[in-house]
């Protein structure tokens, strides 16, 4: 049986304890658990319906997080879930550095136009660094690296 499990009520068990943290963290759990019956064969060439559960990726998590980690299946699945969280985190990291790092390239592209601009226009050096302090103020509520220093 899956998940090592030989009793259907000592999986279920883990199912339940799947089911409450799913409900406890205020998802639908009837999204994720549904409860179907199928037909099996039995001994005699007849069949008979048995109870079964149809389980979302979610679900699964769950129940592996919550199963007997005795079990080499369960202890398999809470390690795969442990190393494709930490993947996923680091995916994330990754995603926000290159968003961070195209956003400084933009503000230096920016920051060389608004210089040449100002150039352009026969501004010296005294007073671009006026009109710097000025950006900086506003951009920073007020606030210098004086400030900051301070702090």
């Amino acid at each position: 049986m899956l998940l090592a499990y030989s009793d259907w009520r000592n999986f279920i068990n883990a199912v339940e304890k799947a089911k409450l943290s799913c409900n406890t963290l205020g998802d639908a759990v009837f999204d994720h658990f549904v409860d179907v019956n199928k037909m099996v064969k039995i001994g005699s060439g007849a069949e008979r319906k048995q109870d079964d559960i149809m389980l979302t990726r979610y679900a699964c998590y769950l129940i592996a997080q919550n199963g007997d980690p005795k079990k080499e299946q369960i202890a398999f699945a809470q390690s795969y879930f442990a190393i494709q969280t930490r993947k996923q985190e680091f995916l994330e990291e990754r995603i926000r550095l290159n968003v961070r790092l195209q956003a400084r390239e933009k503000l230096a592209a920016t920051e060389t136009e608004l210089s040449k601009n100002i150039y352009e226009r026969g501004v010296d050096n005294k007073g671009f660094a006026n009109i710097r302090s000025k950006g900086d103020w506003a951009l920073f509520g007020g606030l210098n690296t004086s400030s900051f220093a301070k702090s």
